[in-house]
């Protein structure tokens, strides 16, 4: 800062900034920014009181940990303030930490306990006489709240201690953390019950451990880290931080499996770097390692400062969050149609890596999480997954702010985007036609089940695609033999053996030729139904969706897809120039077979273990029946069949008032 004046402004922003995120972090358990920005924010602070001592108030966020408690838990006062921990963002602060310690304790090398810094919410739990009495959360570091019943529903937080050894009276802690997989888990239920999806594992922790309703929290795969004590009353505890940890989990207590003793700042960046090349391999999300000098003597002789011990320091990973503002909203077509939206953002460095765009996966999460262009958002890259964008800082919203909305048109081929019903994916729907697509369109169309092209491989077709020798599948039948032979590893001879294999192709059936075309939704057996239902392609295109979902196993969803793969005019080009090229098959007599059987026309949902077969058993055996089998309930559900370990499905089932069928009531009606 350039004066006095200008650091006293500066400092009074940052405290009214810093105070609204902590309100938002700790009492309304709702963040707004990522880690990264908030510890930016309080750095740049205490630069600016470091340097002007005078600007230092009581009420600083500097002087305290977090922020006041809820009002709707009791308040819980901590026998010994439970205090946050200095950060390190490099080698030389580290160096410099262990300097200043070796320094004050007289010594060349100390021996630190190292450790994972677990990104979830930190607990005090207090046992007497080795029975759980209470648990609280942190809250401001002097005052936090009491989750007793809440903690007392996490399966690793033992009622009572192991052994017989233990204190009168002793205060554990620790970090109550999601892991990934719990984290899959809980937003996998969430979405099935169109709830509200969690950000990251740390919010989803937090928010768990803080229901008012207990039975919420215990639905919730909650775990618990322990890193330390607090009172301890009754023994005496071994003479350092690492024996101490051995003491605790023979009480029963989980610790990390990953905690270290390392010799000097050496030891501990060793251990950074090797915790940080690991880190996407954890079954839980750290944000950094947490060094701590070992003895417990060298301990008590650092002392503390104003809000964190002397003796220990968390050396941060590099940010896999970080704020960045949507320039625009572009859409690209992947190689099976699918339509993403993805951001175009102003460039920003997320974990050591340049992020310019980052994926929106769908119209329905752009409209969850109100992404607009021209907003400042959260970006967040994990190891090598796309970065995307978590959520946005609404209060950075510029006015105007435009809503994005999923074009009508694809920006590749200009075919219609279409969205079936139950699908979260849009789709471009010039499938013979599309350049994104043609590829994998024409794999698929030599396929064995399909056309049967011998000697046509995936690498011959990336070729012929780089080369330009392809825009469309009708184009495989007018390569000529010099061309094919230009290819690398074609001869004369290959060259004409996959000429040969050409020609053969042009010879096919109905069925085969649909299950080419490569129609979404439309495998063997539906291509198969269509053809001895219709008997030609021309009565397939022609019908509309009432008439195509007259066929067996073809419902809504389905005949949707056959319906707009063929009004597209794109994809009929291709088919007659196909045909043109003599693409052929013998006729098919249609039999419609109207089938007399109380389950016939019936729209039928399959959930849970059946005994007696299968699901897909189940499936075919109702689609023999004429009934159409879906995998999503709705009011026009007819019956659900409920096997054993049914889930949300029944549920919703039973509150739509569907008819349910148990396994018994099932088989009886597949004989009647």
């Amino acid at each position: 800062m350039s004066n006095a004046k200008q650091a006293k402004q500066r400092a009074a922003e940052l405290r009214t900034q810093i105070n609204h995120h902590n309100h938002r972090y700790y009492v309304l358990n709702d963040p707004e920014i990522p880690d990264v920005e908030y510890d930016r924010l309080l750095r740049e602070l205490e630069q600016i009181e470091a340097q002007y001592p005078d600007l230092i108030t009581n009420d600083s966020p500097t002087q305290r940990v977090g922020a006041a408690p809820l009002a709707a838990f009791a308040s819980v006062r901590h026998a010994l303030p439970m205090l946050s921990l200095s950060n390190a963002f490099s080698s030389e602060e580290l160096q410099a930490f262990d300097r200043r310690a070796c320094e004050k304790l007289g010594v060349e090398k100390i021996r630190y306990s190292a450790e994972p810094k677990l990104d979830g919410l930190a607990i005090s739990l207090l046992y007497e006489d080795g029975l759980l009495v209470r648990g609280a959360t942190r809250g401001d570091g002097n005052t936090g709240e009491d989750v007793s019943q809440n903690v007392r529903t996490i399966a690793s937080v033992p009622l009572r201690l192991l052994g017989e050894n233990y204190p009168r009276r002793l205060e554990i802690r620790g970090e109550v953390i999601l892991s990934r997989r719990g984290f899959e888990d809980l937003n996998r239920r969430q979405r099935e019950l169109n709830a509200k999806t969690f950000a990251n594992p740390r919010n989803a922790a937090a928010g768990s451990l803080r229901q008012l309703d207990s039975r919420v929290t215990a639905a919730r795969p909650l775990e618990l880290y322990c890193y330390g004590v607090g009172i301890v009353e009754g023994i005496e505890l071994p003479p350092s931080h690492s024996e101490i940890l051995e003491q605790v989990r023979a009480w029963g207590l989980r610790v990390s499996p990953e905690v270290r003793v390392v010799e000097g700042w050496q030891g501990c960046l060793d251990y950074y770097e090797d915790m940080l090349s690991r880190r996407e391999q954890l079954p839980y999300e750290v944000d950094g390692v947490v060094y701590k000098v070992d003895r417990n003597d060298q301990q008590q002789q650092l002392g503390f400062v104003s809000r964190a011990p002397r003796w220990a320091l968390a050396h941060k990973f590099p940010a896999q969050e970080e704020v960045t503002r949507v320039l625009a909203i572009d859409i690209q077509v992947g190689r099976t149609g699918a339509v993403t939206p993805v951001a175009r953002l102003q460039p920003v460095s997320v974990g050591g890596v340049t992020v310019t765009n980052a994926t929106l996966h769908n119209q329905d999460e752009i409209d969850r999480k109100d992404i607009r262009i021209g907003d400042t958002v959260i970006v967040r890259r994990a190891g090598d997954v796309i970065p995307e964008v978590v959520s946005v800082v609404l209060s950075e919203r510029p006015d105007g702010a435009e809503k994005f909305k999923m074009p009508d048109k694809c920006p590749v081929c200009a075919s219609h985007i279409v969205r079936l019903d139950g699908e979260v994916v849009a789709r471009c729907s010039g499938g013979l036609y599309c350049a994104a697509q043609r590829r994998e369109a024409i794999k698929h169309f030599a396929s064995r089940r399909a056309m049967d092209i011998e000697g046509l491989g995936d690498k011959l077709v990336e070729q012929m695609d780089e080369r330009g020798f392809i825009h469309d599948l009708s184009d495989l039948y007018h390569l000529d033999k010099q061309q094919i032979a230009s290819l690398e590893r074609m001869g004369e001879k290959s060259a004409q053996n996959l000429l040969d294999g050409f020609d053969k192709s042009k010879e096919t059936t109905l069925p085969r030729f649909i299950f080419a075309l490569g129609i979404r939704m439309v495998g063997e057996a539906t291509a198969h139904s269509l053809a001895t239902y219709f008997g030609t392609l021309e009565a397939i295109a022609a019908a509309d969706k009432e008439a195509l979902q007259a066929v067996p196993d073809v419902g809504p969803i389905v005949a949707e897809s056959v319906y707009r793969f063929f009004r597209e005019q794109h994809n009929r080009d291709v088919i007659a120039r196909l045909r043109q090229a003599g693409v052929h098959w013998p006729r098919v007599r249609p039999s419609p077979k109207p089938i007399d059987h109380p389950l016939s026309g019936k729209k039928i949902v399959l959930t849970g273990t059946l005994e007696s077969m299968t699901r897909d058993q189940a499936k075919a055996r109702l689609q023999a029946l004429g009934a159409k089998v879906s995998g999503s309930v709705s009011v026009k559900t007819d019956y659900i069949v409920a096997g054993e370990d049914a889930g949300s499905k029944l549920e919703k089932a039973r509150q739509l008032g569907v008819a349910t069928l148990d396994e018994q009531a099932f088989l009886r009606l597949l004989d009647a």
